[in-house]
């Protein structure tokens, strides 16, 4: 689950960690009036679950009140990411000496959370990682003992000279962390995270994640999902026994287990294609679940075509194919549809779909490669 900027900054406040003022805006007109509470520069915020808000327009300088009125006009209504903008937060502008980059995440690798520091940050930090990751410090964290505060200053030291910033720093890690751990969260991040030409130490912006299976736990967290389209039809998905989630790429995937929907996927990546989605039917013969599955997936208007693998095992063959004819029944495709089964009832599937206009393939390798050409 994700929140909101203004949101993981409430959170943050909750453990002392100084932050920037900002007021939460849902019309330019109450923008304006924010201004008159800093009378001062202002920076004006979209707020969405999306990254590259700057880049899009959607952070503004403004220096009046009417300024500020005309920048929250422009980012209200705006679209970032395929994300309407419904509202923005007007924030103190502060004068920044240095930026940094801090945040926590979930590591897979050392199975532990990991910290990560760097004096690169700000809008850039991707490329940071991507073409320079040394540049980034790194320390596993031992989830007996916790983020103690003298590996901090250790880690913060190696960038900083200043003592009082390096203990300032360091202090706010440490609650970072403690914020981390008790709201279950996967991502904790502070970018930037900067230095004040005052001296003072301020995390300008946040960005928090939560593990979903600790939601029950998590009540003030639950309370703060602002669900956008996608996480909407997820959920949708969920409540019907599918396991889906929204990608970015042209061709739609319907498959039955998490292996194989991943393997289908790392084989149109493999060939040039892009997928859509990972969605993953399970292991149930029941026609329905095709069909809803059919519907969830032809609802984005990126897809060019939706790639079906179905490995018959429970799932059996010919109750997939009824689905899929019931669906082109019930509802209006667009697209080409090509179809890979194996498995149980095979001949029996093909049988049925033998009497449609489906493209059928008769290997991962050939279906994923007429997906993507049908794509093109």
């Amino acid at each position: 689950m994700k929140i909101h900027e203004y949101q993981a900054i409430n959170l943050l406040k909750k453990f002392q960690i100084p932050v920037s003022e900002f007021v939460l805006c849902k019309t330019p007109a109450e923008a304006g009036l924010a201004y008159t509470k800093f009378n001062n520069n202002v920076v004006v915020k979209a707020q969405v679950l999306a990254g590259g808000r700057g880049k899009a327009g959607g952070i503004k300088l403004a220096k009046s009140m009417q300024e500020t009125e005309t920048c929250a006009s422009s980012i209200i209504g705006m679209t970032i990411k395929g994300i309407i903008v419904e509202k923005v937060i007007v924030c103190k502008a502060v004068n920044i000496s240095r930026e940094f980059y801090a945040g926590f995440v979930n590591d897979r690798e050392t199975k532990s959370v990991m910290l990560m520091f760097s004096g690169e940050g700000g809008v850039e930090i991707e490329e940071t990682a991507k073409k320079n990751p040394e540049k980034i410090s790194k320390l596993s964290i031992d989830a007996n003992t916790g983020l103690h505060i003298f590996q901090a200053r250790n880690m913060v030291s190696k960038i900083v000279n200043d003592i009082s910033i390096v203990n300032q720093i360091a202090d706010l890690l440490v609650k970072l962390y403690n914020c981390y751990i008790h709201y279950d969260a996967t991502i904790a991040e502070i970018n930037p995270l900067v230095i004040t030409t005052e001296g003072k130490v301020l995390a300008l912006d946040s960005k928090m994640n939560f593990d979903d299976n600790a939601l029950f736990r998590q009540p003030e967290v639950q309370s703060m999902f602002e669900p956008d389209k996608d996480e909407l039809l997820e959920e949708e998905a969920k409540n019907k026994g599918l396991s889906f989630i929204k990608l970015s790429g042209n061709i739609g995937c319907m498959v039955n287990g998490a292996g194989l929907a991943m393997a289908t996927m790392d084989m149109i990546k493999l060939y040039g294609g892009s997928p859509a989605d990972f969605l993953d039917i399970g292991g149930s013969s029941n026609p329905q679940k095709v069909i809803d599955a059919m519907d969830i997936i032809t609802r984005d208007e990126q897809i060019k075509v939706v790639l079906i693998n179905i490995f018959g095992g429970i799932t059996r063959c010919d109750d997939v194919a009824r689905g899929l004819t019931d669906a082109m029944k019930r509802l209006v495709v667009k697209v080409p549809i090509v179809v890979r089964l194996t498995g149980t009832n095979l001949k029996e599937g093909l049988e049925i779909l033998s009497h449609t206009n489906l493209i059928i393939a008769q290997s991962m390798d050939e279906a994923a490669i007429k997906a993507i050409k049908l794509a093109k």
